[in-house]
């Protein structure tokens, strides 16, 4: 079997941009992988291309080799576009392999630990802006049995926050929590925000809550600060989404500076390089928790990672999408008493439509974190892409 052709769609979701890449065969399989890279879409899309001097010819089966030889030739290594084109596209070579033995790509991977997966939800809240509307949104997360909840309750702010939307954003997580209910785990998203001292007064005042995590609190390439911060708070630090590969992860782990890591299929090199990073974090008793916000296909191969590793502690997942996202795909996904059942089918168990891919066209976007629309992150008409049962 030989790699004929490489293609890219760039699909507009309302909040970003999806990427996708189809690998197609002489054989007639092909493969889908997800490269979705968040305000540099056509930049990583172009890198995508770049690598067809890898892949027109040759066995769709040699993964790693692909992967090596990509990273050794490239004399600027890592970072995000490289990084993301590379797991784009070995996300296609396992969907090819798995679809060719006609097996799921984690009997490839070492074989199932597990056959669901709890989960947590972003995007519930949208688009609230007040501790009210936050607390009126956490209604339906306890209606519908969410295991937890992930939010940003900081405004705008950046470095440092003044007293009043320290108290605001306060009040927003003892309302959620109220709201929520007792069972509901609270996870606290930084978004790599705020200096050190910003940072631990923000930790120490979260103490008060049963908090599950505090996420990025300081920008990514910090991570001595992510140390100190770690050592001065009394909650659980998650970080590592903005990572790319096991390379920078060494510093990560060495100064053990969060207690779960949260790498991104779409950006850390692919499914191989989150399984070597999921072993790295169970040597070291931490928590394997995959940054997963962004489309279909990267939600896919992120259960497959559930699937067959160890310390795979739960689930990101969006609580509603784009309502078209049924149409560019064929998922089967089933959310049951808060976990996510794995699915079974070969490959990455999912194909997309391209005829409605083109229907949604890139649209540019730019990052909001600091406009004041933080929030408004899900369309007024989105809808639940899974089956929820309880």
């Amino acid at each position: 079997m030989k790699i004929t052709r490489v293609r890219t769609y760039l699909c507009n979701c309302f909040r970003t941009n999806w990427v996708f890449v189809k690998l197609e065969t002489d054989s007639g399989i092909h493969g889908w992988g997800e490269a979705t890279l968040e305000y540099k879409e056509p930049t990583v899309a172009a890198a995508i291309h770049d690598l067809e001097y890898y892949l027109i010819g040759s066995d769709p089966a040699n993964v790693e080799k692909f992967r090596h030889d990509c990273y050794r030739d490239a004399y600027w290594r890592g970072g995000p576009v490289l990084m993301s084109a590379l797991a784009g596209v070995e996300m296609a070579l396992w969907d090819i392999k798995g679809k060719a033995l006609g097996v799921p790509v984690y009997e490839l991977l070492g074989g199932k630990v597990r056959d669901a997966v709890p989960v947590y939800v972003n995007g519930w809240f949208s688009p609230a802006k007040t501790p009210e509307e936050f607390a009126e949104k956490a209604v339906e997360v306890r209606r519908c049995r969410y295991p937890g909840c992930k939010w940003d309750p900081f405004g705008k702010a950046w470095q440092e926050i003044g007293k009043k939307e320290l108290e605001n954003a306060i009040e927003c997580v003892r309302q959620v929590s109220e709201a929520a209910g007792g069972d509901v785990k609270l996870l606290i998203e930084g978004h790599g925000r705020f200096n050190i001292p910003t940072a631990v007064k923000i930790g120490r005042r979260l103490e008060e809550f049963d908090i599950y995590w505090f996420e990025e609190p300081l920008p990514p390439d910090d991570l001595p600060g992510m140390r100190e911060v770690k050592e001065r708070v009394r909650i659980p630090l998650a970080a590592g989404e903005r990572l790319y590969n096991r390379y920078e992860y060494r510093q990560f782990f060495d100064l053990n500076c969060a207690d779960y890591i949260q790498p991104d299929v779409s950006h850390a090199g692919g499914l191989l390089e989150m399984r070597f990073l999921g072993a790295e974090a169970e040597a070291r008793h931490l928590g394997f928790c995959p940054h997963n916000p962004s489309g279909p296909v990267a939600n896919a191969a992120t259960l497959q990672l559930a699937a067959c590793v160890p310390n795979f502690i739960q689930l990101e997942m969006m609580m509603t999408d784009v309502p078209f996202r049924a149409e560019i795909c064929d998922e089967e996904l089933t959310l049951r008493n808060g976990e996510m059942v794995i699915p079974t089918r070969p490959g990455l168990g999912i194909d997309l439509d391209e005829k409605e891919l083109l229907k949604h066209p890139f649209v540019p976007t730019q990052l909001r974190h600091y406009r004041g629309d933080l929030t408004a992150i899900r369309p007024p008409d989105a809808v639940r892409y899974y089956q929820l049962e309880f």
